[in-house]
């Protein structure tokens, strides 16, 4: 299974593998002496146990689903408030006018289908994605360690535990090797807690360093966490400003279409003494278009594409918001190791100090890499330069072979291990020398276990400024496991190690760059060595380096040198969580990326937390988005994905509300001039088809690389609501021009069809304004929406079917005329918005 394992100096790296436990058989190591320790470990359940506790119902079913169930898709999509009205007046239109005049009804439902039919394609996409990104706990049966899924845990289950991993069901610990626990996700206490074999944990916490195993006493619902880790873990509709923008337009879409509606009715059935059946159809041609129907579809479809899209790239967007959100966001704060590197590093040089013999500090080394069974990418890096007795050294970087070592290997006895600690900053080793000799071994951050003035440092810090990173092997006075066992250490060596940077990178960071998003790299690594790793790949103001240790604790002061400065260094868990605070009192919208267990706090707190595939169990669990293919270059795809969601769903949405605006003011004018409403349903079904529906479902779905900007409501509504005016007040005028000019049977059909001219015209110029900037197939789409509507005018039968018919010229022309006044007014509208407001 492999983990992210701490890296010595402060961050947290792949590459290292988990060793499997050895079985009941074997003789304990005393490498890592157990709390107590036992004489034998245990080899958990057998087959036997394990299929009985199954059949007794014992197992972990608690259901962690990814996305909505088919049955919840197909509820949201078909029982919604509108769906309802209308659904209502479609049934009152089939019987009372011909099938033209219920041709919307057809419309909701073949939108209706296609939303679900969406939605269950990014329902695919996403529970695919979730089982190769899901935890595997690694769980004991018959003395073999092996990786099974979390829902096949049974009640008595020995799991294994190692840094990064996420306890995911309630127990007791069996085995404790220097096991410390993170419970902040679930008490709030951000100091991790100790675990000695006997002490109970709790489903939702996670491994900070250390290890061991527990044995499962609750599973399932009965879990301390269980309901909680199943709400983190399911497809979640989260605050999103479009979706809850949406929601308050639909709400006072709904106060001003109950009056006007009834207004409507009572004007066309009472008032006026029409056919019965005409005076019906009327009036529901009257409500239907104040429903902006096809604008909560076309959000749920563009969304739903951008999960499948960014599914094709191997990106779990495990809450669907967050798309929309990382387009919004303008800093990214970036863990170093596992995003601008990758998790291997290679020993460049070993620099012994104070005359320390170069074969005895690499047979520390050697040691010292076999008393941890986890290692981390820095100690990985020793182990492959110092092998273990009978290996050959690997050759350094530089071409030449580090020294082996004298003495002999075997000799030497690993008496205590402390594994590394984001807090501590190092790691330790006691060991009994082949000539008897007890001593204790740190190794980590030469600027940590150095005193500040120390000489060392100097040199040190020129190896920083080239982008190595740098450990010290210090030799401790006291026990390994004393508070101040770094207190007085004495320097030994220094191991120098070079990191591999990731080849996407710096386009990657020239991106943000280019879209004026501030990216904020926050290392436990020494800041000069962040700094410079940082200035390779081209990152602005690499060389505004901080110490963490030197920042301010007040939020604000912490605010402006976060924003200040562009390369953080020595930054613990709780610091990265008060980061991000800061950043976000400044009103800034703040991503947060990482795959270590010092993530965690902070990529939970973030606005948008982004883990890496190969991350640890925890940061997988807390994160938003989860780029499975580890690549940090697939963000950009991301921001593109959510700024087009946002960018076109803004253009269509305006469609669809002037639409409502024209409609609601339509009405009102009728009723307050006490005439026929002049638009039968099949008029606007047309009019809506070509001029939103059919329109709005490709720019929905086109490029666009605009930037999210945020008030949605407002930004939308100020276009809306003077392009609705502007449409309704001259399709009006049209109307009442035509009502004086036509007399006689048939006025009622020709008014009508003069009235729909203005309208479409006006919606057209409409739409062709949201359709800039141009491109050979925008202006396509308008051109074809106008020529569909001229078949329509021209072809017989099809005038027939829709019942509109321009008679003589003069009427027809002012219509034009009228439509082309309220075109320009529309131009200088928009244009003095623009300037006014902004786009």
């Amino acid at each position: 299974m492999t983990q992210r394992a701490l890296d010595s100096s402060g961050e947290q790296t792949p590459g290292s593998s988990r060793p499997t436990m050895i079985d009941a058989g074997a003789e304990l190591d005393p490498v890592h002496p157990m709390e107590p320790p036992p004489a034998r470990r245990p080899d958990g359940l057998s087959t036997a146990e394990v299929a009985e506790r199954v059949a007794r119902g014992e197992v972990n079913d608690v259901p962690v689903r990814s996305s909505r169930s088919v049955t919840e898709i197909v509820r949201a999509n078909v029982f919604t408030r509108f769906n309802l009205i209308i659904g209502v007046l479609w049934v009152i239109m089939l019987f009372v006018a011909p099938i033209q005049d219920s041709l919307f009804g057809f419309v909701i439902v073949a939108n209706t289908g296609i939303g679900i039919i969406q939605e269950w394609r990014a329902k695919k996409t996403l529970d695919s994605l979730a089982v190769i990104g899901e935890a595997k706990p690694t769980v004991r049966r018959d003395g073999v360690a092996a990786e099974i899924s979390t829902s096949e845990i049974v009640l008595g289950d020995l799991v294994e535990l190692g840094p990064g991993d996420k306890v995911v069901v309630d127990g007791t610990v069996s085995e404790a090797d220097s096991l410390e626990i993170d419970e902040s996700l679930l008490t709030g206490e951000a100091d991790p807690v100790i675990k000695r074999a006997g002490d109970p944990v709790m489903s939702g916490s996670f491994v900070v360093a250390g290890g061991g195993a527990f044995t499962a006493t609750k599973v399932g619902r009965e879990a301390y966490a269980a309901q909680l880790a199943e709400e983190a873990s399911r497809f979640t509709l989260v605050h999103s400003e479009l979706r809850s923008g949406i929601s308050t337009i639909l709400k006072y879409v709904t106060w001003m279409m109950v009056p006007t509606a009834i207004g409507l009715i009572i004007s066309q059935l009472v008032v006026k003494d029409n056919n019965f059946k005409e005076s019906v159809a009327r009036t529901v041609g009257g409500i239907v278009p104040m429903i902006p129907e096809g604008l909560v579809l076309l959000t749920s479809v563009a969304f739903a594409i951008g999960v499948v899209r960014l599914g094709r790239k191997q990106c779990l967007v495990q809450e669907l918001p967050a798309i929309e959100g990382l387009a919004r966001v303008d800093v990214v704060c970036l863990d170093k190791t596992g995003t601008l590197t990758e998790g291997g590093m290679d020993v460049t040089e070993v620099r012994p100090l104070n005359g320390s013999d170069e074969a005895y500090v690499a047979q520390v080394l050697r040691t010292f890499g076999s008393s941890d069974p986890r290692p981390n990418a820095s100690l990985q890096a020793i182990i492959d330069a110092y092998p273990a007795a009978g290996g050959d050294a690997l050759p350094a970087a530089g071409g030449d072979a580090l020294p082996s070592g004298g003495g002999d290997a075997e000799s030497w006895t690993v008496t205590g291990a402390m594994p590394f600690s984001s807090a501590r900053k190092y790691s330790g080793a006691a060991f009994t020398e082949a000539d008897g000799t007890d001593s204790v071994w740190l190794l980590g951050a030469p600027d940590v276990l150095l005193s500040e003035g120390d000489a060392t440092l100097s040199e040190i810090e020129q190896l920083n400024e080239q982008g190595l990173r740098v450990l010290l092997l210090a030799r401790a006075e006291g026990e390994l496991d004393a508070p101040g066992a770094a207190a007085g250490a004495a320097p030994t060596a220094l191991v120098v190690l070079e990191q591999r940077l990731r080849p996407d990178a710096g386009d990657t960071l020239a991106y943000f760059a280019d879209q004026n998003v501030a990216t904020k790299v926050i290392s436990g690594d020494n800041a000069v060595s962040v700094g410079a790793v940082a200035g390779k790949l081209g990152l602005a103001g690499a060389e505004n380096t901080l110490d963490a240790r030197r920042l301010p604790t007040d939020p604000d002061e912490m605010a402006t040198a976060m924003e200040e400065n562009a390369v953080f260094g020595r930054v613990t868990p709780q610091q990265k969580r008060d980061m991000v605070a800061a950043l976000q009192s400044r009103g800034h919208t703040v991503a947060m990326t990482g795959d270590g267990v010092n993530d965690v706090l902070a990529l939970k707190d973030a606005d948008i937390g982004v883990s890496m595939g190969s991350g640890s169990e925890a940061t997988r669990a807390v994160a938003q988005i989860v780029l499975l293919n580890n690549s940090f270059a697939t963000l950009p795809s991301v921001v593109a994905e959510g700024r087009r969601v946002i960018g076109n769903i803004t253009r269509v949405a305006t469609l669809f509300l002037t639409k409502t605006v024209y409609s609601v003011l339509l009405a009102i004018l009728v009723v307050c001039f006490q005439v026929e409403y002049p638009f039968l349903p099949r008029h606007l079904t047309l009019l809506s088809t070509l001029t939103i529906g059919v329109p709005a479902f490709f720019l929905a779905l086109a490029p666009n690389k605009e930037r999210a900007q945020p008030h949605f409501v407002r930004r939308v509504m100020r276009y809306a609501i003077p392009s609705g005016v502007i449409a309704a007040a001259a399709t009006f005028a049209t109307y009442l021009v035509a009502r004086h000019y036509y007399s006689g049977e048939g006025a009622l059909e020709a008014e009508t069809s003069a009235a729909t001219l203005t309208l479409f015209l006006v919606s057209m110029w409409v739409l062709a304004i949201i359709a800039r900037p141009y491109t050979w197939w925008r202006v396509g789409l308008v051109a074809a929406m106008g020529l569909g509507f001229l078949i329509v005018l021209v072809v017989p039968w099809l005038q027939d079917f829709f019942a509109l018919k321009l008679v003589g010229a003069p009427m027809p022309w002012t219509a034009v005329g009228i439509a082309v006044a309220a075109a320009a007014l529309l131009e200088f509208t928009w244009r003095w918005v623009g300037r006014r407001f902004g786009m």
